[in-house]
């Protein structure tokens, strides 16, 4: 077996046309929107002009970190400001569809968090507005963070190489101690929306391939009204069968908490398994003629490469053939509330109990290191 270190194709075109700043937005300025700044940041294709958020307290936090930028409570001045470039939208998704049609309209580029919209009908006429803007040179792309990791690209390499022989079958499982019951995110759906759509949208990319049935099983833990773990297996359209795994159920009160993530691939002929820490990210490649083991840095969200793809794209006017559409989002969304809608067609158990959630939720607001804490919790995000 040997150990190797891939440069990532992703990474390729990062340094290229570094001549011109894009000046750019970010509204909303929670989890996601700080991370997206400190990208910004570090790219110098970009200057932050504008940062909105309507709570005191974000707008505090904005000012402490870009004390260059403007921080507003109201989005008007960014939409009429024609100097400014490209948006990052990082507020709820029930205000997504509104600010992608205004910066659609007052010719602004769009970076956007997933979903994007609060409900499938509208994220539909999202898709539209975006793809009618592109004929006219303006460019959307949303966060599917799982379709710019380098490992998932990797393992397309792998399948594409021959040494798995034929693809035959995807297994994916994501378990964390994550976002609990009632801490936010409502219009972004239960849990297997919110994130396992991250992970519907993964299984149709390794595929290459649309889905064609499924079948899900979903539990309410601790009695939510809304299932937190659901488990979904079904064929895509070229035959190939997949199962998906997604909860945030994963030791919420164990002492030290961990999770447990993988992708896995097998073949006719071979296999290859990805997991990761959020630190690192390996994959054991048991193929025909090559034994692998492939190690990189995890990359977290990709934010970082996911604004490079649309500096490349502002900058050439040609779409980064790797940047996600709208569209991804759309069909991801879609298949995860329709398989949300399968699971309560059948028996939904509820096991726990509220004054457990309540326990969990206590302990969340009291920590300041864990899985998906909002920012409240965490000075240092």
């Amino acid at each position: 077996m040997k150990t190797s270190r891939f440069v990532c194709p992703l990474d390729s075109n990062r340094d290229q046309n570094r001549h011109m700043e894009i000046k750019v937005a970010v509204i909303g300025f929670g989890r996601m929107g700080r991370f997206y700044l400190k990208a910004f940041q570090t790219d110098p294709n970009y200057r932050v002009t504008y940062i909105c958020d309507p709570s005191p307290e974000s707008q505090e936090k904005a000012r402490e970190m870009a004390p260059e930028a403007k921080v507003v409570a109201s989005e008007d001045a960014i939409f009429a400001d024609p100097s400014v470039q490209a948006v990052a939208l990082c507020a709820f998704a029930d205000s997504r569809p509104a600010q992608i049609r205004r910066a659609l309209e007052t010719g602004k580029h769009v970076i956007t968090e997933k979903p994007i919209a609060d409900c499938i009908e509208r994220e539909w006429e999202v898709v539209k507005l975006a793809e009618e803007a592109e004929q006219r040179g303006l460019f959307c792309c949303v966060n599917m963070y799982l379709l710019n990791s380098w490992y998932h690209h990797e393992m397309r390499r792998i399948v594409d190489s021959g040494e798995l022989g034929e693809l035959a079958i995807i297994r994916i499982c994501h378990m964390t101690p994550g976002l609990a019951p009632g801490e936010g995110h409502e219009a972004e759906g239960p849990s297997f929306h919110d994130c396992g759509m991250h992970y519907v949208g993964l299984a149709r990319f390794l595929a290459k391939s649309e889905y064609k049935t499924w079948h899900a099983q979903a539990l309410r833990m601790w009695s939510w009204k809304d299932p937190w773990w659901l488990q979904v297996h079904g064929t895509m359209q070229n035959g190939i069968v997949y199962d998906v795994t997604q909860g945030f159920v994963y030791g919420q009160l164990s002492k030290d908490q961990t999770h447990n993530s993988y992708v896995e691939l097998i073949g006719t002929q071979g296999f290859c398994h990805m997991t990761h820490d959020f630190k690192t990210a390996v994959i054991d490649l048991h193929g025909v003629n090559v034994t692998e083991h492939i190690e990189r840095p995890h990359g977290g969200k990709n934010v970082d490469v996911l604004i490079s793809q649309m500096a490349e794209t502002i900058l050439s006017g040609k779409r980064h053939p790797l940047m996600p559409r709208l569209r991804d989002s759309a069909m991801a969304s879609e298949y995860a509330w329709k398989m949300l809608d399968d699971a309560r067609s059948h028996e939904m158990p509820a096991i726990g109990t509220l004054d457990e959630l309540e326990r969990i939720r206590e302990r969340r607001r009291n920590l300041k290191d864990g899985y998906g804490l909002l920012p409240r919790h965490n000075k240092n995000v």
